[in-house]
């Protein structure tokens, strides 16, 4: 095995720490773990500082994050359908908090301000901690999270769950419905992450990384840990560089429509 430095950037949607991957030297030794804000940059950000299909050599998804919707634990709503009829009566002063333009938090309040066909105030902020830490606080009213960031919440009876996005309902929190389960399955979105190197990266490298990557994504110690978080590894086929390519390329064009149609830009 090689020892891996982890490195947290944040910022702009995750766009500051993709910049410095596309940058750095394409030899097989800093590598980019980012999510689906990949495909909304380019529609988000006019001066984007780089391009996801070509700045980058795809090595492969990781795994698909469901996403939560949930509120502040005394919240009145208490089932997906009521808050959705509480949204709609009481728009102009329900809020929802987002971790910032481009968070996956922002891209499921769009989803689902589009599916019900209402806006509501909408609080950025900066980074999920401090959305996280309002809702707890009862500062604002709901949000849409991934699973990583909400399941202990959830499981602990510190905030309200009301669904999860994804297809099928989660092994950690069996009693929590699907967003089609409870009558409005257009508010489907997960949380994909995938790993990338700098364009220019030799074949041969980029071969070597697949290969770890899909022994990674088979240990049964992985697999446990993913499922403690709420996802799980991809299959092996969506973890290469052809199915990611080909992937995030539909993903570009799938969230093109549904951002220009909310007339979001980041500044």
């Amino acid at each position: 095995g090689e020892q891996v430095v982890v490195q947290n950037v944040g910022g702009a949607g995750g766009t500051l720490g993709a910049v410095q991957v596309a940058n750095a030297p394409p030899d097989g030794q800093t590598l980019l773990l980012h999510h689906i804000g990949m495909s909304t940059a380019p529609s988000l950000y006019a001066d984007l500082a780089y391009d996801p299909t070509t700045s980058f050599e795809p090595i492969g998804l990781v795994t698909n994050v469901p996403m939560t919707i949930v509120a502040r634990k005394d919240f009145e709503p208490t089932t997906l359908a009521e808050l959705v009829d509480y949204v709609k009566a009481n728009a102009d002063t329900v809020t929802y908090a987002n971790a910032g333009i481009g968070a996956a938090s922002h891209l499921c309040g769009m989803l689902f301000m589009n599916a019900i066909g209402t806006q509501v105030v909408t609080v950025p902020y900066q980074g999920t901690g401090p959305a996280m830490t309002d809702l707890l606080g009862g500062q604002v009213d709901f949000m849409c999270d991934q699973t990583t960031n909400t399941t202990g919440q959830i499981q602990g009876g510190e905030i309200k769950a009301y669904a999860v996005t994804t297809d099928e309902r989660l092994a950690n929190l069996p009693d929590l419905p699907t967003t089609a389960e409870a009558g409005f399955p257009e508010i489907s979105v997960g949380v994909w992450h995938a790993l990338y190197a700098p364009a220019g990266t030799p074949e041969p490298v980029i071969a070597e990384l697949t290969e770890a990557l899909q022994t990674a994504l088979a240990d049964e110690n992985v697999a446990a840990r993913f499922a403690e978080l709420g996802t799980a590894p991809v299959p092996a086929e969506q973890a290469t560089p052809e199915a990611h390519r080909a992937y995030l390329a539909e993903q570009i064009e799938l969230w093109r429509p549904i951002i220009s149609d909310a007339g979001v830009m980041a500044e």
